[in-house]
């Protein structure tokens, strides 16, 4: 009896070794609420490539964007006093109205319903501007809409890097080529509080910074980073002109 006892104890302790064993394997490989599985859920199949939840987030964000822009941009080239305002304005008119083009372009081929107004938060910062006169305008203006292209530029980043979709991966070129154009226009108003941004960018996070340490007296020149030898190259740095985008592309197909 006793020799019973310990050969079912010895089987016991293998089943739960194995067990044990085979547990990450089965658990993680099919395990909801982990990155991949939530991925895999959200993600249909199209001629382009998958579709995640995240690709066509960015289709609707790019189309939302242009629905409170454009007539942003409208009001200050009617409206405001300084001409780099009404020249931001005009940039926001023209590339929007481009990017439109190209997101219900996009939009169709994948069958992405897009919104036909403003959000409400969108909408109230139009009602915002509208209310707001002279140099106050001017003021949000340049950081109501700084902000907002700072807040899609990581989306797009996102979307740039991750997606395996061609369309949306074109869409999202076109998009950062645009808002990073508006970007540098906005901040060429000198109007931009970059106090604001970096504070609001950091109003979430709780872990202590990490990182090179702060500067300490004069540090030493870095040495030029190139190829070695005698190489021949044929590209050109882009931008070539430092603070300009180029934005000029061909039409969608």
């Amino acid at each position: 009896m006793r020799r019973i006892n310990g050969t079912g104890l010895v089987i016991a302790a293998l089943v739960a070794t194995i067990g044990a064993l085979a547990f990450p394997v089965w658990s993680y490989a099919d395990r909801s609420g982990t990155g991949p599985a939530n991925l895999a859920a959200g993600t249909v199949a199209t001629r382009w490539g998958p579709l995640s939840t995240l690709d066509r987030e960015l289709v609707v964000k790019v189309r939302l964007a242009g629905l409170w822009e454009i007539p942003a941009g409208q009001q200050a080239m009617e409206r405001a006093p300084t001409e780099a305002i009404k020249a931001t304005g005009d940039h926001l008119v023209v590339g929007h109205t481009d990017l439109d083009k190209r997101v219900r372009n996009v939009a169709a081929q994948l069958n992405i319903e897009l919104p036909n107004q403003p959000n409400e938060q969108q909408q109230g910062w139009l009602r915002e501007l509208t209310e707001a006169q002279g140099q106050d305008y001017e003021r949000k203006f340049a950081n109501l809409l700084r902000a907002a292209h700072g807040k899609v530029f990581s989306v797009i980043a996102q979307v740039r890097d991750s997606t395996r979709n061609s369309l949306v991966r074109q869409l999202a070129t076109d998009a950062n080529q645009t808002v990073l154009d508006h970007i540098t226009m906005l901040e060429g108003t000198g109007m931009v509080d970059f106090d604001a941004i970096a504070n609001g960018s950091v109003a979430t996070q709780t872990a202590s910074p990490t990182g090179p340490p702060p500067p300490s007296g004069i540090a030493p020149s870095a040495p030029p980073a190139g190829a070695s030898g005698d190489v021949s190259v044929t590209s050109r740095p882009s931008p070539t002109t430092p603070g300009e985008v180029n934005t000029d592309r061909p039409d969608p197909e």
